[in-house]
């Protein structure tokens, strides 16, 4: 198997001084794939609209960040910033227009991060517009999709996409759970994995056309603003995730989500290392090696 890879360099981003990589984190996860020889295909993302932005977010607030007249996820009002955010929220629609074209790829990867706390009319938490919404929004409204679920294992609990759903009325349409609702301590290592394997049923009682999967390696326990589970663990966790959506017959659009861990040189090779092994877990689940 190969995965299509979502990505472009106008996706990046100078946050400033903020605690988050994330909105330089895509081109660090690009290089790594390209060095180390994973299967990968690149794709250019298509940007999203103001349009389509403004399905799941009040208009007045979209128009004010993208004018830089408001903060955007990382507290600041940066015009490079502004930029970049139709091509990360793009890059997410676009892996899913991937997957549920006709070649029906299983996996579709899009190296976007900072959704998950953005609400109807708010940036918070270095998430500025919500692209777990945006995309299911656009999907259902194309009648892509009629169902398709959002699986958010983030350590952190995504309360902007449960605050769209109610702004929007998509609930009937859209099957969400974050993990960062119901597990927040290392205690609950095993209990979390457990959670995963059960949401087959919950899953397969839905019966979404799409799974949207947020996989987070926050949820490391080194991570400074999460801390849960090992290596091994998370690598558990996504191997879960990807055998419940084969065995459903459920294609998978994943994003890199939230990782904060940093080098003693204010590098974030650790980071990195912990999305490529969702990559690999991918790629164990499809019969290939990495």
């Amino acid at each position: 198997m190969r995965i299509p890879v979502v990505y472009s360099q106008l996706m990046v981003a100078d946050s400033g001084n903020s605690a988050s990589p994330s909105a330089s984190k895509p081109a660090l996860v690009a290089q790594a794939l390209r060095t180390s020889n994973y299967p990968v295909d690149f794709h250019d993302p298509e940007p999203v609209t103001v349009e389509e932005i403004q399905r799941v977010h009040d208009p007045r607030f979209v128009r004010a960040v993208l004018e830089g007249r408001e903060d955007n996820g990382f507290g600041n009002r940066s015009a490079e910033v502004a930029r970049s955010l139709p091509y990360t929220s793009g890059s997410l629609l676009t892996a899913a227009k991937l997957a549920l074209g006709p070649k029906r790829p299983a996996v579709v990867a899009s190296l976007s991060a900072g959704f998950h706390h953005a609400t109807f009319s708010e940036a918070a938490d270095f998430c500025t517009f919500n692209g777990f919404m945006i995309a299911a929004a656009d999907l259902i409204a194309h009648s892509r999709v009629e169902r398709l679920a959002i699986i958010d294992a983030d350590y952190h609990y995504g309360n902007g996409t449960d605050d769209i759903l109610t702004a929007t009325g998509l609930s009937a349409n859209v099957f969400h759970y974050s993990f960062g609702r119901d597990f927040t301590s290392e205690s609950q290592a095993l209990a979390y994995l457990e959670k995963m394997k059960n949401l087959e049923v919950d899953l397969a009682r839905f019966n979404p056309q799409l799974i949207i999967y947020s996989a987070g390696v926050d949820a490391h326990v080194e991570d400074p603003l999460g801390g849960m589970l090992t290596t091994e663990q998370l690598g558990a966790r996504d191997e879960l995730m990807f055998q419940i959506a084969k065995r459903l017959g459920v294609p998978v659009v994943f994003n890199l989500a939230g990782g904060y861990q940093r080098d003693p040189d204010g590098g974030i090779s650790k980071v990195v290392k912990l999305h490529l092994n969702t990559f690999s877990a991918a790629l164990r689940v499809h019969d290939s090696v990495a």
